[in-house]
């Protein structure tokens, strides 16, 4: 279950803390596999929103501040703006407009979200955010429960 407590999720050794600071800063949207489009459809996303999701650039910010993150999601469709703690549950509105729980941990090298549905039905989410080397992140978006899996690629670049 995504949301049980795992004593090493919630680990922020130093040592966890300066490998997360590798995903910090800016991030553009270069490529996405071809499930995008599947694992939006698998959320519940309407087929306007899931041709929007499919044609706009995105940007990530990382940031953080001692014990407080952000991530700021922009595009030219909408944005998001998600300020948290590592290992702390907060309400969060998905840019497509799902309601759900949220929680942020460090699982090895990546800042992982997990995405819970409020209503009946809903399918939760596990996003992973992998820095796969100093110009390239990875996001790895799994519909829990559903067998699905889609990876976008982000290519670092200064705003």
């Amino acid at each position: 279950m995504p949301f049980q407590r795992r004593s090493k999720d919630y680990s922020m050794s130093c040592h966890a803390t300066f490998k997360m600071t590798k995903v910090l800063g800016h991030w553009k949207l270069f490529s996405s596999d071809d499930k995008w489009d599947e694992y939006m459809r698998t959320l519940g996303i309407n087929f306007v929103l899931r041709k929007v999701g499919n044609s706009i650039t995105s940007y990530e910010e990382i940031k953080q501040n001692g014990d407080d993150w952000e991530l700021n999601i922009t595009s030219t469709f909408k944005n998001a703006h998600l300020k948290f703690k590592l290992g702390e549950e907060f309400d969060e509105t998905t840019l497509d407009g799902r309601k759900c729980k949220s929680r942020f941990v460090v699982e090895g090298e990546d800042l992982v979200h997990y995405q819970k549905g409020i209503k009946p039905g809903e399918v939760d989410s596990k996003i992973t955010r992998t820095r796969v080397d100093d110009e390239t992140m990875t996001i790895t978006l799994e519909a829990i429960d559903k067998n699905l899996v889609t990876v976008r690629t982000f290519k670092r670049y200064t705003p």
